[in-house]
């Protein structure tokens, strides 16, 4: 749009200004402007102040959700009187004085610019006492005058009526709830990093929360809920200089908004594009579509090895081995999901005290060999000990070898195949396919295989049933749930759900190896298709060739199918080849096997997957419970939703109110 006559005769007989220094108190309310957004922008800088001045108990006092009033008492170490004019200067700090140090910072404030910022919008006074003093010293940000004052040892920080000389910014505040929710989500992100720490809120003379000091599991529960508490996975893995720890959330209590995901790094809590891509990338195998996982994860690295210094607010890193902590961040948590399935807890619950831990001496030779399956402190699925066979393939070298020089190569059991990746195949990687041998053996193609699949003697199920932690089976539900009796009690799974992971990894593995069999059809079959399935099967050739498909247009209307994968060969081809068709058209062939391949791979084991209804022998049904076992993530469907459900006798006895 033009400029108008008027506006443009202005920019023509104005005359340009000269250059000159601006006043430092315009530079400091242009500082905070990146510093100081929001009431929880003070909220944050001041909590991560009295962080690192070693406060234990920190008292969080608001008003009209912050924009009054910020008051943020600490018990740290305190400041001396004679720094406190100083300590409101800009760029005035004592954690950094160098720019080595710069680049090794472990304190979660070093800029210098929170307080001055803070003050430049605000009325701020600083009151503070060291231990050394015989009392505490007031310092008001507009006059800079020092007078004594009341107060024991630590610093209270009081901000009042924010943006008053900055109208312009106030307007763009949101409502008080609101701004009581932002102020609250960052002292929740402290709750979660510093849990030895006391912290107390209350909001316009009323108390809001209150953590007193304890271990992470407890406080993780105090501020996410039981829900979460109830749902939790512990995770604690090294790898050199590396450390993860915290908890992850199971796949089956996903969440529709990404509201419960927490990393920190150093004790910095960041929102970080890798560390996110890290994790999503871990759930992908068990949580498709737009739920989002909760998780609360803390990253230990050397200061050195990460660049702080990234963004004003602090919230963004940047790593100097990106690729390695992605790649350790992604197995440490896939590990943690893959390690679920097992005798001591099903997909849905843990122990009564929310918490699954490792009984001290019950880790076999094959758990022990887990990483981080075994020291002191260590957080591990108890499942873990029990389903040997659950193995996930961990090239841990891959990221091993960007932190150091020389890293041994990953270990493999004696007699399983290398992976492309270097790590080994689990049992998964040569699943049989269950359904198609018994049915042979019951036609009479395979003699005796029957006779060796596990099977519980009479006389004794429960003893028999130890030895595989989802037990034997007893009977089918509607034709739908499979009842099965292992040593904790009782055991219902959901065979469509568990035969679909099954052949979901089945189709990976083989996918992942080059190795996916191709059913070549007798008679093909052919199927009416639009102008544009026609072109996509034109267009994506290769890919489905790559996925075991045949499928090539006869007609302008008419497409043959004359090939499938062989492990879905008992699924109605046209239905198949018409989804298939509908992944490449929505997300390109390149692009659905490299960022859409669960989904594609999600379509293809649902459509061969054992239906409802379907009627199964007892030794089909014990069958499919032995390849549950040897496949990984069979505890969850490739949706997210659980495929087995324990019921143990306890929890029977309490249903039929036995022993009250």
């Amino acid at each position: 749009m033009p400029a108008s006559p008027s506006s443009t005769a202005l920019r023509t007989t104005q005359q340009p200004r000269p250059i000159r220094p601006l006043p430092d108190q315009l530079i400091s309310q242009i500082a905070a402007g990146e510093v100081v957004e929001r009431p929880a922008s003070v909220v944050k800088e001041l909590l991560e102040n009295a962080l690192d001045a070693g406060a234990t108990q920190l008292g969080i006092r608001l008003e009209e959700g912050g924009v009054r009033r910020i008051v943020i008492t600490d018990n740290g170490c305190g400041i001396p009187a004679a720094e406190l004019p100083v300590a409101l200067m800009r760029h005035a700090t004592s954690k950094i004085a160098s720019l080595d140090e710069l680049e090794s910072v472990l304190t979660l404030g070093f800029r210098g610019e929170a307080l001055a910022s803070i003050a430049s919008v605000s009325q701020m006074s600083l009151t503070s006492r060291t231990a050394a003093d015989a009392h505490a010293t007031q310092v008001s940000a507009d006059s800079g005058a020092l007078q004594p004052a009341s107060g024991g040892v630590g610093t209270t920080v009081d901000v009042q009526h924010l943006y008053f000389n900055t109208p312009a910014r106030r307007k763009f505040l949101k409502t008080e709830q609101t701004e009581l929710g932002h102020c609250l989500e960052m002292v929740r992100r402290v709750a979660l990093a510093r849990p030895d720490v006391t912290i107390s809120v209350h909001h316009n003379g009323k108390p809001l929360e209150h953590w007193n000091a304890g271990d992470v599991a407890t406080r993780t529960a105090q501020v996410l809920g039981s829900d979460f508490a109830r749902a939790r996975l512990a995770l604690d893995e090294h790898a050199d200089a590396l450390s993860l720890y915290g908890f992850a959330g199971l796949p089956t209590a996903s969440r529709g908004r990404p509201d419960q995901q927490y990393f920190f790094v150093n004790g910095r809590f960041v929102r970080d594009k890798l560390l996110n891509h890290a994790v999503r990338s871990a759930y992908q195998d068990v949580l498709h579509g737009d739920r989002f996982p909760s998780y609360v994860l803390c990253l230990d690295l050397p200061p050195e090895m990460v660049d702080v210094n990234v963004h004003p607010s602090k919230i963004e890193v940047r790593f100097r081995e990106s690729r390695a902590v992605h790649q350790f961040v992604y197995h440490a948590v896939q590990r943690c999901l893959a390690r679920q399935a097992g005798a001591n807890g099903d997909s849905l619950h843990t122990d009564a005290d929310g918490e699954i831990t490792l009984a001290p001496g019950a880790a076999t030779p094959a758990a022990a060999a887990l990483p981080g399956a075994g020291g002191p402190g260590q957080w591990i699925n108890y499942s873990a000990a029990r389903q040997t066979e659950l193995g996930i393939a961990q090239p841990r070298q891959a990221y091993l070898g960007m932190v150091r020089e020389a890293t041994a190569p990953a270990a493999r059991p004696y007699g399983a195949p290398a992976t492309p990746s270097g790590g080994w195949a689990g049992a998964s990687a040569q699943p049989p396919a269950w359904l198609a041998d018994v049915q042979a053996a019951r036609a009479g193609d395979a003699p005796g295989l029957l006779d060796r699949l596990p099977q519980a003697p009479a006389s004794d199920a429960t003893g028999a049933a130890d030895e595989h932690p989802l037990g034997y089976a007893i009977a089918q539900l509607h034709g739908i749930y499979v009842l099965a009796q292992n040593a904790r009690g009782l055991v219902l799974v959901d065979m469509h759900a568990a035969h679909e992971r099954i052949l979901y990894e089945q189709i990976k593995a083989a996918l992942d190896a080059r190795e996916l069999a191709v059913q070549p059809l007798l008679i093909p079959v052919t199927l009416t298709a639009s102008p544009v399935e026609i072109g996509v099967a034109e267009e994506h050739q290769e890919t489905l060739t790559l996925l075991g498909f045949d499928i090539a247009p006869v007609s302008p209307t008419t497409l043959a199918v004359r090939a499938v994968p062989a492990l879905l060969q008992q699924a109605d081809a046209e239905a198949l080849a018409r989804d298939v068709l509908r992944d490449l058209h929505a997300y390109g062939g390149s692009r659905v096997l490299a960022e859409r391949r669960n989904e594609l791979l999600a379509t293809l084991a649902c459509h061969s997957a054992v239906r409802a209804n379907r009627k199964l022998t007892v030794e089909e049904m014990n069958a499919l419970l032995r390849q549950m076992e040897q496949t990984e993530r069979a505890d969850q469907c490739n949706h997210g939703r659980p495929t087995w459900v324990q019921l143990t006798v306890t929890e029977l006895d309490r249903l039929f109110l036995r022993g009250q």
